[in-house]
C-alpha cells in the first residue's frame, strides 16, 4: 500500500496529462530559487506600479500588448510636425526642390506680410498716441492753475463752459474787439505809425458800458506806462531791473491813490448834508469832510488834538491815501506837535530830492518809532510814521488798512530798492506772497476775479492775472486783448517754446515769474468762430508771425495753414489763377507782409497736402504759389497712376485731364520755369493721355500715331537701340507707364492682325502688300515690341511680359 506521497505524485501526473503539457519538461526549484524569483518579481511590482500592472493584466487579457503601443506612439512623437506642402518621395529630387523652393517663397512672403502688417500697426498707434497726446495737452492746460498746480474742480459752475452756452458764433463783445483789432492789423501792414495797443483796446471796451472791465483796463494803462521794451528782449529780465520794479510799484501805489480819492468823492455825495465840503476844491476839503464822514467814534486813542475841527493823524493818512504829498504835508505844519523829520521828507518827496537825502531822514523817523510810536494807542499815527519812515514792514496795521486796496496801497508804499536794511518790503517777496501764499482760496478768486486780477496785476504779475480772468466765460474775450495788447508792447513774458501750457514757469527766471503762452491763448479763443469768421481768425493769427515752432516755422503759417486745411476754401483764402495768370486776390492779401506773403503761405500749406496724399488740393496751392516744378512734378504722380484708364465721368483721370490741359496752356504761353526734365515728364505724360484716349475709344490709328510721335516704343527693328537708349533717360513716372504702353499697343497690332487675316480691314501703308506681306509686318512690329521689353533696364509689374509674348505667338 502507497503512501501519501505517491498518492499525491500521481495527482499531479495525471493534471498534466489532462492540461496537454506532458511535452514540457518538469521544473523543480529550490526553495534559495524560489525566494529569488520572489524577489524579482516583487522589484518589477515596486519600479512599474501596480497601476501598471492591473493595465497589462486588463489590456492583455483582450490581446494587447501594452509596452508595444508605448514604444509606437513614442515613434510617433519623435516625428516633425510640420510636414511640406505637398509630400513627395525622397528619392524624387527634382519634386523636393521645386517644394523646397515654394516653401522659401511661401516662408518669405508670410514674413514680409508680417512685417509689413507690425509696420502698418505701429505707424497707426503711433498716428493714434499723436492725437490723444494733443488732447491730453489741451485738457492739462485747461487744468493747470496759475500755481502750475492742476486746479481741483470745485461746486463754482460758472468756471467752467456750459454746453448750452457756448456759441460758434461771435458776440457783441468779440465783434467789437475783433473790428479794432482788423483797424490795428491794417494800419500796421500799410506801414502807418504803430498806434498804443493798451489804449486802443481800452477805448473800445468803453462801449461795453462795464464798470469792472473798464477797471480793469484802466489799471493795465497805469501799469504799462513804463519805459519802452526793446523788441527782441527778456520782459522778465528788463522787469527784474530795480529802475522798473520802482516804477511799477509807483504805479500800482497810483493807481490806488487815485481810485481811493474817487471812492472818497462817491461817499461825500452820498452825504452832502453830513459832509458839509463846501465848494472849496481840493484834496484838503475832501478829506476834511470824508474824516468828519468816517469817524464817528469808532476810534478810540486817538492822539495829538486836532486841526479844523478834525484828527490830526486820519487827517495825514487820508491825504497819503489819496496822494496828495503836500495836502498831508499841509496838515502837519498846520498841527502843533513835533514832527519835523516828517515834514522834512514830504518836502523832500515833493521836490524830487535824492534817495540818499530821504533815506537819511527815514532813519532818524525809524528811530522815533521804535522809541515812541510803535505803542501809541494811535492807530493812524502808528501807519503814517510807519509809511514815511519805512517802519515796521510786518505790522500790517489791520485797524486801518481793512481792505485788499489798503493792504496793497500800503505794500507798496514800503516797497524800497537797493536798501540793505531789512525793515522794507522787497518787490518780489510780496508778488510770492500774493499768488503763491495767498493765492486764489485766500481772495475767493472765483466769486471775486475783479479782486484777485487787481491784486495780481497791481504788483506786475501780468501772466498770471490774464490766465487767471481767461477761464472765466465772462473775462476771457477782455483777458485775451489784454495779453495781445501787452505782447504787442513787447511787455508780456511768453515761454520760448510755442508748444508750452497756457501757464508756465521758467526754471531759470527768478520766482514767482510765470510765463503766458499768448499762442495757445490765441488759439483756443478763436476756436469757437474760426470755421465762419474767417477774416477776423486771420486777423487774431496775423498777431503770431513773430513766433516760431521748433522748425523755425512761423505760428502764422501753420495757424492759418490749419485751418485753411480744415475748411478746404482755398480759392477765398488765396484767391484763383485765372486762365491768363493773374491771382484773383483772396483774404490773405489783406496783410501787406514780405515775410508771410500768399504765395509763401500756400506754397507751405501745399507741402503739408502732400504729406496727407491730397495731392489735387497741393496742385492748385503750388500753383497759386507759382511753383512750377511742384506742380508739374505732382501732376506727373497723378498720370503714372490714371493715364492708363478708361475716361469717365467724375473720375479722377477726367479731372487731373482737364487741370492737365489748363496748366499746359497756361504755362506754354508764359513759359516753362522749370527744369527741362521735368517739362519732358510732364509733356510725355500728357500726350500719352491722348494715345488712351484713343486707344479706349478704339481710334487704333490716330493712337499708333500718336505713339510714334512721342517716340517712347520702337516699331521697327532699326529703331530699338534708340529707344532703349532713350527709356534709361526717362523720368520714373513715365517709365511706369510703359508696361501698359506695351500691352495698348500690341493689342492694337493684335487687333489689326485679326481684321487684316479676315479682309475686314487692310492699313492705308499696306495696301500695295499682299495679305502674308502685311501680316508679316504686324508680326515683325509685335517682335519689335517683345524684344524692346526684354532689353529695358525695368522690371515689368505682374505678367506683362507673358502677355506680351502670347498675343505675338498668337499672331504666327
Amino acid at each position: 500500500m502507497s503512501d501519501f506521497t505517491d498518492l499525491l505524485f500521481e495527482a499531479e501526473k495525471l493534471t498534466h496529462e489532462i492540461e496537454d503539457t506532458a511535452e514540457l519538461p518538469k521544473v523543480d526549484r529550490s526553495l534559495r530559487q524560489v525566494l529569488e524569483a520572489s524577489n524579482e518579481l516583487y522589484t518589477r511590482v515596486a519600479q512599474v506600479g501596480a497601476k501598471d500592472i492591473q493595465a497589462n493584466l486588463l489590456l492583455g487579457s483582450k490581446g494587447v500588448d501594452l509596452p508595444r503601443i508605448a514604444q509606437k506612439l513614442d515613434i510617433i512623437s519623435s516625428k516633425r510636425t510640420f510636414e511640406s506642402i505637398e509630400p513627395v518621395d525622397d528619392v524624387d529630387v527634382l519634386a523636393s526642390l521645386e517644394n523646397e523652393s515654394r516653401n522659401c517663397l511661401v516662408s518669405a512672403s508670410d514674413e514680409e506680410h508680417k512685417k509689413c502688417y507690425l509696420a502698418i500697426n505701429e505707424q497707426n498707434w503711433e498716428h493714434i498716441r499723436g492725437e490723444w497726446k494733443q488732447e491730453k495737452r489741451k485738457i492739462l492746460n485747461a487744468m493747470i492753475g496759475p500755481s502750475g498746480n492742476f486746479i481741483t474742480p470745485d461746486k463754482h459752475k460758472h468756471m467752467f463752459i456750459e454746453p448750452g452756452v457756448v456759441s460758434s458764433l461771435m458776440g457783441s463783445e468779440e465783434t467789437v474787439y475783433a473790428s479794432k483789432l482788423i483797424e490795428y492789423n491794417l494800419a500796421l501792414s500799410r506801414g502807418m505809425s504803430k498806434p498804443n495797443a493798451v489804449h486802443f483796446f481800452a477805448k473800445a471796451s468803453e462801449e461795453f458800458k462795464d464798470t469792472k472791465v473798464n477797471e480793469m483796463w484802466e489799471m493795465i494803462k497805469y501799469m504799462t506806462e513804463l519805459p519802452t521794451f526793446p523788441f527782441g528782449s527778456d520782459p522778465v529780465a528788463i522787469r527784474g531791473t530795480d529802475a522798473i520794479i520802482e516804477t511799477m510799484a509807483n504805479q500800482g501805489r497810483k493807481y490806488l491813490e487815485n481810485r481811493y480819492k474817487v471812492y472818497m468823492g462817491n461817499i461825500i455825495n452820498e452825504n452832502l448834508l453830513r459832509a458839509q465840503r463846501g465848494g472849496i476844491p481840493g484834496t484838503y476839503p475832501l478829506v476834511r469832510s470824508f474824516v468828519g464822514i468816517r469817524l464817528q467814534g469808532e476810534y478810540l486813542g486817538l492822539q495829538d488834538g486836532q486841526i479844523d475841527e478834525r484828527p490830526l493823524w486820519p487827517m495825514v493818512y487820508y491825504c497819503l491815501r489819496s496822494g496828495d504829498l503836500g495836502a498831508a504835508l499841509h496838515c502837519l505844519k498846520s498841527a502843533s506837535v513835533d514832527c519835523q523829520n516828517l515834514i522834512k521828507i514830504l518836502e523832500l518827496k515833493l521836490n524830487n530830492r535824492s534817495k540818499a537825502e530821504i533815506f537819511k531822514h527815514e532813519t532818524n523817523v525809524k528811530f522815533d518809532y521804535r522809541r515812541f510810536i510803535r505803542n501809541s494807542t494811535d492807530p493812524f499815527k502808528r501807519i503814517v510814521w510807519a509809511v514815511l519812515g519805512c517802519c515796521d514792514a510786518l505790522d500790517e496795521h489791520t485797524e486801518v488798512a481793512k481792505t485788499a486796496d489798503d493792504y496793497l496801497w500800503l505794500k507798496l508804499s514800503l516797497v524800497r530798492i537797493d536798501v540793505d536794511k531789512e525793515d522794507h518790503v522787497d518787490y518780489k517777496e510780496l508778488q510770492k506772497t500774493i499768488i503763491d501764499e495767498y493765492g486764489e482760496t485766500h481772495y475767493d478768486a472765483m466769486n471775486q476775479p475783479h479782486l484777485y486780477f487787481q491784486v495780481l496785476v497791481l504788483t506786475g504779475q501780468f501772466e498770471a492775472a490774464f490766465e487767471f480772468l481767461s477761464r472765466i466765460e465772462r473775462y476771457r474775450v477782455h483777458a485775451v486783448h489784454m495779453a495781445i495788447a501787452l505782447n504787442e508792447i513787447y511787455l508780456l513774458a511768453g515761454p520760448s517754446d510755442c508748444s508750452s501750457p497756457l501757464l508756465c514757469i521758467d526754471p531759470a527766471d527768478p520766482k514767482p515769474y510765470r510765463r503766458l503762452n499768448i499762442v495757445r491763448l490765441i488759439m483756443i479763443y478763436v476756436r469757437k468762430f474760426e470755421l465762419i469768421c474767417y477774416n477776423e481768425t486771420l486777423h487774431y493769427f496775423y498777431l503770431l508771425n513773430k513766433f516760431s515752432d521748433s522748425h523755425g516755422r512761423t505760428m502764422y503759417m501753420i495757424c492759418v495753414s490749419d485751418l485753411v486745411q480744415e475748411s478746404r476754401e482755398y480759392e477765398r483764402f488765396f484767391g484763383k489763377v485765372q486762365r491768363g495768370g493773374v491771382r484773383t486776390k483772396g483774404l490773405l492779401d489783406e496783410f501787406h507782409n514780405p515775410e508771410v506773403t500768399p504765395e509763401r503761405v500756400a506754397n507751405f500749406v501745399a507741402e503739408q497736402l502732400v504729406d496727407k496724399g491730397l495731392f489735387e488740393d497741393a496742385i492748385d496751392l503750388y500753383d497759386i504759389a507759382n511753383n512750377q516744378s511742384e506742380v508739374l512734378s505732382l501732376l506727373c504722380t497723378l498720370l503714372s497712376q490714371v493715364v492708363h484708364l478708361p475716361p469717365q465721368e467724375g473720375s479722377l483721370r477726367n479731372r487731373v485731364h482737364c487741370r492737365v490741359r489748363e496748366i499746359y496752356n497756361r504755362y506754354c504761353s508764359d513759359g516753362f520755369k522749370c527744369p527741362p526734365n521735368i517739362v519732358a515728364s510732364f509733356t510725355a505724360l500728357k500726350d500719352l493721355l491722348v494715345f488712351f484716349d484713343h486707344y479706349h475709344s478704339k481710334q487704333y490709328m490716330m493712337a499708333l500715331k500718336n505713339l510714334i510721335d512721342l517716340q517712347l516704343v520702337p516699331l521697327r527693328m532699326e529703331d530699338l537701340d534708340e529707344r532703349v537708349g532713350n527709356f534709361k533717360k526717362l523720368n520714373v513716372d513715365v517709365c511706369k507707364v510703359i508696361p501698359d504702353v506695351l500691352l495698348a499697343t500690341m493689342n492694337i497690332l493684335y487687333e489689326h492682325y485679326q481684321k487684316i487675316k479676315s479682309n475686314e480691314f487692310i492699313p492705308t501703308r499696306l495696301k500695295d502688300l499682299s495679305v502674308d506681306a502685311q501680316l508679316e509686318d504686324i508680326r515683325s512690329q509685335a517682335k519689335v515690341i517683345t524684344n524692346f521689353t526684354g532689353m529695358l533696364p525695368y522690371r515689368m509689374p505682374g505678367d506683362t511680359n507673358s502677355r506680351l509674348v502670347q498675343m505675338e505667338i498668337l499672331m504666327h
